[in-house]
């Protein structure tokens, strides 16, 4: 197997960055496994679907920097509006009137938005709902299901003390006995549902429901985190695909295409609880991110993004089913949904030697959930996609040679 030469850029990070990456799912062994140095950790250059390795090597790219590029890399009305915000100075003293114009967009766009607030991390955001949600209600207890960010509030980490989690409680996805039991444990201490509504699978409606009645009834607020739904799946995320209105919701990701932007949205009579809390970032609203949001939007009112996606995702899932059936492999299947799949494996082993031979034919995937439709991935990209399958899962039927 060819190994990304020139230089060792895995080694000279992970002298400088605790473990190779500031982002803890581009890490080496996040992307690929137990890694031993045969594929790429780095890029120089990123342009539609493809990325350029500092040895010069092209890559044609399924994960779109974990799903936060839907339109495709460097894509040009996104890279135009953020070179104009950006040469008229993107912060001030003052608030951009670009804050403003956004926030009236995501308004117009997203069912359950009636005001915004703007920060720059999905975690951010969904902390931020949290916060918002106990302000309002003066309790404490949220129960929550899915994936929320690195921050404090609901993982039990090392270096996270106790009492950070205490009062947080997660519930089973889809699971409707389960949501009604902890609801009735937390009694009048419920503060918040918060729920990821697509985990491999999309949510069924009913526990979705289920949840807002609960929220309803108990006083408490459902927050759905979109932070990878949103402007993918639908503008609006899973409560626009199956037209469940939370109380707030969080975007992020593909909403400004790669740019650092996430979005609190919500009801104004939950939001506003907002104002009786401390909820500030100094960069949450420059504008170059909300002027990325803002050619994302143009492109979504121009034409169907999210359709296309789908269109485009159920290609890839074909190809990838395809390819699998050729193999002749029996414990590797494809899933999830078809703007964010992914590829299962039972052997860890294999997958590893799978990702790495298949870079090594030109194409980027990540281990587990997701790789990501791009609007950037055309026929050129998807045949790709289909040749390195088909040799990279030949490859991986193989045991590692010894070196």
């Amino acid at each position: 197997m060819t190994r990304d030469m020139g230089d060792d850029w895995a080694a000279r990070a992970a002298r400088v960055i605790p473990g190779g990456a500031s982002t803890g799912s581009k890490r080496p062994e996040a992307l690929y496994g137990r890694l031993d140095g045969h594929a790429p950790t780095h890029f120089v250059r990123a342009s539609g679907c493809t990325v350029e390795t500092p040895a010069g090597h092209i890559l044609t790219d399924f994960t779109m920097s974990l799903g936060a590029v839907a339109l495709g890399y460097a894509h040009p009305p996104v890279t135009a509006a953020v070179q104009a915000a950006a040469a008229i100075g993107n912060v001030a003293g003052l608030s951009h009137v670009s804050e403003v114009e956004l926030a009236e967009r995501l308004c117009d766009v997203i069912p359950c938005a009636e005001q915004v607030r703007f920060l720059k991390s999905g975690a951010e955001g969904v902390a931020a709902a949290v916060r918002i949600a106990r302000t309002l209600t003066g309790r404490d207890v949220v129960l929550g299901c899915g994936y929320f960010g690195w921050l404090d509030w609901w993982h039990g980490n090392p270096g996270v003390p106790a009492g950070a989690v205490a009062d947080f409680v997660a519930i089973p996805f889809n699971d409707v006995d389960a949501l009604e039991s902890e609801v009735a444990a937390a009694g009048d201490r419920l503060a918040a549902i918060i729920l990821e509504p697509t985990i491999e699978r999309l949510a069924d409606e009913a526990w979705v429901r289920r949840a807002r009645a609960l929220c309803d009834s108990s006083g408490a607020v459902l927050i759905l985190d979109e932070v990878k739904t949103g402007f993918r799946l639908h503008v609006a995320g899973f409560q626009g695909l199956a037209g469940i209105r939370p109380h707030l919701a969080v975007l992020g990701k593909a909403l400004a295409n790669g740019y650092p932007l996430a979005a609190v949205v919500g009801e104004r009579a939950v939001m506003e609880a907002a104002t009786r809390t401390w909820i500030s970032s100094t960069l949450a609203a420059e504008s170059t991110a909300l002027a990325a949001a803002g050619a994302v939007l143009d492109q979504h009112a121009a034409f169907d993004v999210c359709g296309a996606l789908w269109k485009v995702g159920q290609r890839q899932m074909a190809i990838a089913a395809e390819a699998i059936a050729a193999s002749g492999l029996a414990d590797v299947a494809v899933q999830g949904v078809p703007p964010m799949w992914f590829l299962r494996f039972a052997d860890a082993g294999r997958e590893t030697r799978f990702l790495e031979s298949l870079t090594a034919h030109g194409v980027l995937l990540k281990r587990g959930a997701y790789n990501f439709a791009s609007l950037a991935h055309d026929e050129v990209a998807q045949a790709a996609l289909a040749a390195g399958l088909e040799m990279a899962l030949a490859g991986a039927g193989q045991p590692r040679a010894s070196s």
